[in-house]
């Protein structure tokens, strides 16, 4: 007993139970998604308040303290995710609509394997059985015929009601479009015509089409040079545009556990940062009167920052991209700020503000799997990764012999966690499992941060000048090794 007196006591010091901030808001969000009904704004709004007022009188009691700053986190959590919703209110479709004609501004395209997709900010729509003015729909076109980001276009369609979930406590793709202030989706019919604005589309449409148009530069430049999932992947890597990969190659490659390589999150931004970094670091360090008189270590925090802060505008700033630019940038400033990030505290920095200012993404899978693997591999670090280090007086080859085995083991535990993290929400959201993902990571994860990113970094940087097309085929060349052993893996027996 005295023990776990001691052990409780070091788990509620100072600075220890604030990783549980985010959970208890989490868990707010998440009993505002189990309500039947939806709750009223003023009262969840009044209990959030409440509690806080309540929890700064107690700020001196050890004991009242934690737990109403608990429930103050719950409470949070749901008025947070009810104002969303309010803030986000539209009219969504009840019953399919025939031969709808509208007219609005693309807002968004993909690109995908057989049909392309846009979601059109309406201007006007009319048509039997609507019912009601539409703010936004989403609609799939012919290949190759989706108009620019910006455009304003006129088209006949067919709407359905976003879908209801397909069995008792399947994915929702209502509410996720819901979110998105999509209050329909459809097919178009006929060829879509672009046409003079009615009105200016804001500088919020001028922003993303200039995005769009960079991003779908850099696609084309990728696929001029590399055919086929290549260049695909590449894309998906740098773009974050990954609809494009066959079904054949997704599939292996999620059967093979490297999927998350396709969605730009924590690692893609480690490798950017850590490339930057050092890079600009060793340029910097080669000047003495820099290196002794100049913090360059700060300068090149600095720069690794404006890295990343532009590769998630490019990548499109997905979940799992933003948390782990959060978590990289906290690390970055403090560097520049002559302060070690504490990890835990990132990744609790890191889900809070995603939760503020998402608070739907608490039900997403791609929210739940990353921040898990994540939580993971940051609790298996701090336990501590330190055996088979090599002594001091061993000869050169045996330091290196240990240096390798301690490396691949260290990638093997690492992907154990995570696998083992991401497991049960995979099973519940996808219903399978990739039990030799250990094999695929350990043979493809290498390369892809040793060979593939670094060269898809310095292909961006030569765009500019027109030397890039070399090197996006040596990423290419990687990106073909990580196909054949995602594709090997798949095909082991019980692979999933």
């Amino acid at each position: 007993m005295v023990r776990l007196a001691e052990w409780a006591a070091v788990e509620t010091g100072p600075g220890r139970l604030m990783p549980w901030l985010p959970a208890a808001f989490g868990l707010g969000i998440t009993v505002y998604f189990a309500a039947d009904q939806e709750p009223a704004a003023w009262a969840t709004v009044t209990l959030a308040v409440g509690l806080g007022v309540a929890t700064f009188a107690v700020r001196t009691r050890p004991v009242a303290f934690p737990v109403l700053l608990g429930l103050g986190a719950i409470a949070a959590g749901g008025a947070t995710v009810t104002l969303r919703a309010l803030l986000v209110d539209h009219p969504v479709l009840t019953q399919t609509a025939y031969d709808v004609s509208l007219t609005g501004f693309v807002e968004t395209r993909e690109k995908r394997e057989r049909t392309d997709r846009i979601v059109i900010r309406v201007t006007s729509i009319s048509g039997p059985r609507l019912g009601q003015q539409l703010e936004r729909v989403r609609l799939s076109v012919r290949k190759q015929t989706a108009p620019a980001v910006g455009s304003h276009v006129s088209a006949k369609a067919r709407l359905s009601p976003p879908l209801q979930p397909f069995r008792p406590g399947g994915y929702d793709f209502a509410r996720e479009l819901y979110f998105k202030r999509i209050g329909a989706v459809g097919f178009a019919i006929g060829a879509i015509k672009v046409e003079t604005p009615p009105r200016p589309g804001g500088l919020s449409l001028r922003i993303m089409s200039l995005i769009e148009g960079v991003r779908d530069g850099i696609d084309r430049r990728i696929r001029a040079s590399v055919d086929g999932d290549s260049g695909s992947i590449a894309s998906a890597l740098i773009t974050g545009k990954r609809d494009a990969i066959s079904a054949t190659v997704n599939d292996a490659m999620f059967i093979a556990g490297i999927g998350h390589v396709l969605s730009i999150s924590g690692y893609h931004m480690a490798v950017v940062a850590g490339v930057v970094f050092f890079a600009v670091r060793g340029l910097l360090a080669l000047s003495p009167f820099l290196a002794l008189r100049r913090p360059i270590k700060k300068w090149a925090a600095a720069v690794a920052l404006v890295a990343i802060s532009f590769y998630l505008v490019l990548s499109g700033a997905e979940v799992a991209t933003q948390r782990s630019y959060l978590m990289t940038a906290v690390v970055l400033i403090g560097v520049m700020l002559d302060r070690a990030a504490l990890t835990l505290r990132t990744l609790a920095i890191a889900a809070l503000t995603v939760m503020i200012l998402a608070p739907e993404a608490v039900v997403h899978p791609s929210f739940q799997m990353s921040f898990a693997a994540t939580l993971a591999l940051i609790a298996t670090c701090e336990f501590g990764l330190h055996g088979l280090r090599p002594g001091v007086r061993s000869s050169w080859g045996a330091r290196a012999a240990l240096w390798g085995t301690r490396e691949v083991a260290t990638l093997v535990i690492a992907s154990l966690a995570a696998g083992a993290a991401t497991m049960p929400y995979a099973a519940f959201h996808f219903h399978r499992a990739a039990p030799y993902g250990v094999i695929a990571n350990l043979l493809a994860m290498p390369i892809v941060s040793a060979w593939v990113m670094p060269w898809g970094l310095l292909a961006l940087v030569a765009a500019p000048f027109g030397f890039d097309a070399p090197l996006w085929r040596l990423m290419g060349a990687g990106i073909e090794w990580m196909i054949a052993v995602a594709l090997w893996v798949a095909s082991l027996p019980g692979a999933v």
